[in-house]
């Protein structure tokens, strides 16, 4: 399972259509350093948004393009674009200013028109990703059908788009298998957290074979938001055994810098670094203050700490196995 950050698009409601350069420079730098492999950016409601509905962002489209540059080695970038949006020259500027891709969005029932956007996005040289908007308007079945539909126009990768929230798990493992029996081409997920369900629809994904999954920073998103990408790579480590020092390297990065800047935007995440690592390594917060003071006094980092002892001791770890741990780390 790949992780697809769409903070810097999907997050961006947040604070409104758009990053500013400085937020959108911090997010980047942070998610290529834990290696995350995909990123959407840009405009909240997608590319031309700016120009076409009045969709203010922060920055145009290409002032995002222009930010990406640095990164564009580190990770496959690209932005999101509504059907409804599509003008053939800001495709051809995407492509020219490198973008891996564009993914493009239609509600579910709607992609026998896409046909020509979808081209578009291949003759600029990018991938063309694919969105079922409101998946759940279709049964799976009609659903995998126009997926196939969609493959045959070219699309590179499908996504499963629960843009209400309104899944439970095992309505998306349905929906997933019945894409993955009908498509070649990788299947994502897109769950919004209205019923609370993000993070086990999420699961029930990928157990049903799901490529990609969709999540946000801090899990910002429209409307209740996405599952967070921090929790999403805390899955990887937990179901898939990979990814455990990205994991670590993203979460720092969230208490450090993304936090801090984030809860000046009024934005306060639900779930915090140090909560998320109890849940992962099944440490107590009874421990908490215990750990942070050896974490302090030997330099070393506290949720590395916390999940080496914890893989020793989850019942009653002692001041002198902590120390012994920090040593070692």
């Amino acid at each position: 399972m790949v992780i697809m950050d769409c903070t810097l698009r999907d997050g961006a409601n947040v604070v409104g259509d758009g990053f500013s350069k400085e937020l959108t420079q911090v997010m980047l730098d942070g998610l290529t350093a834990a290696h995350v492999p995909i990123i959407e950016m840009g405009n909240a409601k997608g590319l031309g948004a700016y120009e076409i509905s009045g969709a203010r962002a922060a920055l145009t489209d290409l002032e995002y393009m222009e930010l990406a540059q640095p990164y564009l080695s580190r990770a496959q970038v690209g932005m999101f674009l509504n059907a409804s949006r599509f003008r053939s020259e800001n495709v051809a500027a995407a492509g020219e200013h490198g973008l891996s891709f564009l993914r493009v969005g239609s509600a579910a029932g709607d992609g026998k028109k896409t046909e020509e956007v979808i081209a578009c996005v291949k003759k600029h040289g990018m991938k063309a990703f694919y969105s079922q908007m409101k998946a759940y308007l279709l049964p799976p079945e009609e659903l995998a059908e126009e997926a196939a539909l969609l493959e045959s126009f070219g699309a590179d990768e499908i996504t499963i788009m629960d843009s209400a929230g309104t899944m439970v798990p095992e309505e998306t493992a349905r929906y997933v298998a019945a894409l993955k029996e009908k498509v070649r081409v990788p299947v994502g997920f897109h769950g919004h957290n209205n019923l609370g369900m993000a993070a086990a629809n999420a699961l029930a994904a990928y157990e049903a074979g799901a490529d990609i999954i969709d999540c946000g920073l801090l899990g910002m998103a429209r409307s209740a938001g996405n599952i967070a990408t921090e929790i999403a790579a805390a899955l990887l480590v937990k179901y898939a055994h990979q990814g455990e020092d990205d994991f670590y390297r993203l979460l720092s990065f969230l208490d450090r810098k993304l936090i801090p800047l984030m809860e000046k935007e009024g934005y306060r995440p639900s779930i915090r670094p140090l909560d998320l690592v109890y849940g992962l390594t099944g440490a107590h917060s009874s421990f908490g203050k215990r750990f942070k003071a050896v974490a302090e006094e030997k330099q070393v980092d506290l949720f590395r700490l916390i999940a080496a002892v914890s893989a020793q001791d989850r019942k009653n770890p002692s001041e002198e196995l902590m120390r012994q741990t920090a040593d070692r780390l």
